[in-house]
């Protein structure tokens, strides 16, 4: 039994007003305010080039204005929601003082030159996020869940001070914008170690495989929490490999490695994904993958494209944790008619529209057209259409026109606006030191690509779950930590 005696009433929502405290309110004008403000600085970069700071401390560049449009948007659609989904608890103005300061700290990471500036906003980001995800008080789960994220993600930020300690001391470098010239006088051992470190910190950071467990544990956060973690927190990832591309960039085995490390997140990703029942477990397994995608690209050289994906995949998360209440249904599992197997002309709409679409990105944006590593993109894309079209074409619930005529009309101009927002985000990196050099094509390239054309196939034809060995192997690796699970029907009804 729990401790409420009296009936649960089910009502609408009240609608917040300035009565009582102001601060969600103010907050939540001035995070619309830093967005309108952050787009006057990306139209003054397109249109006028112009990029200004003060030298060993701040810059605002390309990527500080794209990543502050976006970090600021995504704020401000968080208080927005935040304000009506905590109207009339006693810890909203809190949350949303929480969030505020969220923001505020990765502006100033997105912009810091100094690397002692970089350092204190990586590890303030992450222990704000770590209250967020704990701050539903009395809630023992939450609390296992925040000090979980908080091990991890101070973790994240010794790998980070490490790379950025051993630069410092052997080259006396004191900045982002001094790394290019500190790199070419630096023995190569030295940036083997600094790039390795910065690695495990992009991987911590971004949930990356085997450091996924404080994301799929940090479900006790609120919804709009988990909105900003998935569309802001674990980009932080690819941000940190851009800002040191002089590094990771410098050796062609360290950019092997990053491929590897995202492929296998990428890959497990998309397997997790398929053996979760619950939706924000999902979306969470989908992140793993989503960003394990962003840092192969980063591997391939495409630094323009892991920015651009972590931009689009950030607007698709956070609509989709957003609106996850919407997505639960009370009815019965047959209900729900399954996808089919795909007919003749399933296989040539779906075949056709991946091919288009692969198409359609190397024409816009030139990647796949000669031998290197732009084919691998090129292909992830294909991929990834296949995947999507293949899903709306197999389902029998939907009509025959939309299924083997809608589908491309809709999937080919959504590859053009992705290929479009590469192309521009590109734009913006231009004038960042080592950010435009794919890399070149190896055999171990080749292993990834089949090795993403072996997990396609295993997903579809559902292959690997024939072997009980490997379904309950992943079904573990998708399990949060013992310890912030609820173990007791009674427990939601408490929190």
């Amino acid at each position: 039994m729990t401790e409420h005696d009296g009936p649960t009433t089910v009502g609408q929502l009240p609608t917040p007003t300035r009565s009582g405290s102001r601060v969600p309110w103010a907050l939540t004008r001035l995070a619309w305010l830093l967005c309108v403000a952050s787009v006057g600085v990306l139209a003054a970069r397109v249109v006028a080039d112009l990029s200004w700071g003060v030298p060993g401390l701040v810059v605002v560049d390309g990527l500080t204005a794209v990543m502050w449009v976006t970090v600021t948007f995504f704020s401000g659609i968080v208080h927005s929601y935040s304000r009506r989904y905590l109207a009339g608890s006693r810890t909203v103005d809190r949350f949303v003082g929480r969030v505020f300061a969220f923001t505020l700290t990765v502006m100033v990471l997105v912009a810091a030159d100094s690397f002692v500036l970089f350092v204190a906003a990586w590890v303030t980001m992450g222990l704000v996020m770590a209250e967020l995800i704990g701050h539903v008080e009395g809630w023992p789960q939450a609390g296992a869940a925040a000090a979980l994220a908080r091990r991890y993600f101070l973790a994240g930020g010794a790998a980070l001070t490490v790379a950025i300690g051993a630069l410092r001391l052997s080259t006396g470098a004191a900045a982002i914008s001094a790394v290019p010239a500190a790199v070419e006088a630096a023995p190569s051992a030295l940036v083997l170690l600094v790039a390795a470190a910065l690695l495990l910190a992009a991987m911590i950071q971004s949930a990356l495989v085997p450091f996924h467990t404080w994301l799929l544990s940090s479900m006790t956060a609120p919804t709009p929490a988990s909105a900003l973690m998935h569309a802001g927190f674990v980009n932080a990832g690819g941000v940190l490999l851009v800002r040191f591309a002089p590094v990771v960039t410098v050796d062609a085995g360290v950019l092997l490695a990053v491929v590897l490390v995202g492929a296998t997140s990428a890959i497990l990703g998309k397997f997790l994904k398929t053996v979760r029942t619950d939706v924000k477990g999902k979306l969470g397994c989908s992140t793993v993958g989503q960003m394990g995608f962003m840092i192969v690209q980063a591997g391939l050289g495409f630094f323009g494209a892991a920015v651009a994906h972590l931009i689009l995949h950030g607007f698709y998360k956070a609509y989709q944790f957003l609106g996850s209440g919407g997505t639960v249904h009370h009815e019965h599992p047959t209900a729900t008619p399954d996808s089919g197997s795909l007919t003749p002309l399933g296989v040539v709409a779906t075949g056709g529209t991946a091919l288009a679409a692969g198409g359609t990105f190397a024409v816009l944006t030139g990647k796949g057209t000669s031998f290197d590593s732009g084919l691998l993109l090129t292909l992830l894309v294909t991929l990834t259409t296949l995947h999507a079209a293949r899903g709306f074409v197999a389902d029998a619930a939907l009509p025959g026109a939309v299924r083997y005529g809608a589908v491309p009309v809709v999937a080919i101009p959504a590859i053009a606006v992705y290929a479009g927002v590469y192309n521009v985000v590109a734009g913006l990196l231009a004038g960042l030191p080592a950010v435009g050099e794919p890399a070149a094509l190896t055999p171990i390239h080749g292993l990834v690509a089949v090795a993403f054309l072996a997990a396609y196939l295993a997903v579809e034809t559902g292959a690997y779950k024939r072997s009980r060995r490997v379904y309950v192997a992943l079904l573990n690796a998708t399990q949060p930590a013992p310890e912030t699970q609820l173990t007791a029907t009674e427990d939601y009804n408490e929190y």
